[in-house]
């Protein structure tokens, strides 16, 4: 397991990758936000979870924890940090992160939550791995690989970016079901800041380019007015225009 530890005091950074490594972890050692965020977005391989202070030089640990979490949703996140009010916890737990660990701190019980957080985390990539092998998906006239990111229409092929195949996903897995915007800013978007519901429908706009005979007159993806959108695998009904 590799381990980004977020850290500016040096004895407690130096005591921890000791001690992590002693349990056989590969660990990475920055001392501000700034710095976690260029190693998260680079490292081969990525990490497996992040130790992350929440006061630190430059950018706060809270600010650290939101920007990880618009790049990546499933990375385990501990909060190490000699913060202690309810508040703060509050606004840890609000940023994304996973688990609150107080300073001082007791080492069992850190590497127990470590430990768990890890293998969390293992079933959750194993999952995937398998999920991907079965990651083709028809409907209608349409091929998704979503190992590949990969729509194909016919004899068009269309390129996906993250954002868009996770939307086609969710939407081919509530197939039938009216989805409101704030549903989907929720559980596709996790509730980014940076998103609106016009930036849904965008997104809509351009999956119905890549899907629809007609993005004019669609016939898998359609509006709900007032509400949001509808997908069907096959032709929608006649009787839900």
């Amino acid at each position: 397991m590799r381990i980004l530890v977020v850290e500016d005091e040096d004895s407690i950074a130096r005591g921890l990758r000791f001690n992590f490594e002693r349990e056989g972890y590969q660990v990475d050692v920055v001392q501000n936000g700034l710095a976690a965020l260029e190693l998260h977005e680079t490292a081969t391989p990525p990490f497996d979870l992040i130790i992350l202070d929440l006061m630190l030089p430059e950018m706060s640990g809270y600010d650290t924890c939101r920007h990880i979490r618009r790049r990546d949703a499933e990375i385990p996140i501990l909060a190490l940090t000699a913060r202690t009010l309810s508040e703060d916890k509050i606004q840890a737990f609000d940023c994304g992160v996973d688990q609150y660990v107080t300073k001082p701190f007791s080492l069992p019980e850190l590497l127990s939550r470590v430990r768990n957080l890890g293998a969390k985390r293992r079933r959750s990539l194993e999952q995937q791995a398998v999920r991907s092998a079965e990651d083709v998906t028809r409907f209608g006239a349409i091929t998704v690989d979503f190992q590949r990111f990969e729509l194909h229409h016919g004899e068009l092929q269309h390129q996906l970016t993250t954002r868009e195949q996770e939307l086609l996903r969710y939407f081919l897995e509530h197939d039938g079901i009216v989805l409101s915007r704030a549903r989907l800013q929720s559980e596709v978007w996790k509730d980014s800041t940076d998103i609106t519901s016009r930036s849904v429908d965008n997104f809509v706009m351009r999956l119905r380019r890549m899907i629809e005979k007609d993005p004019s007159s669609p016939q898998h993806l359609l509006s709900v007015r007032g509400t949001g959108y509808r997908f069907f695998r096959e032709p929608a009904p006649t009787d839900v225009y």
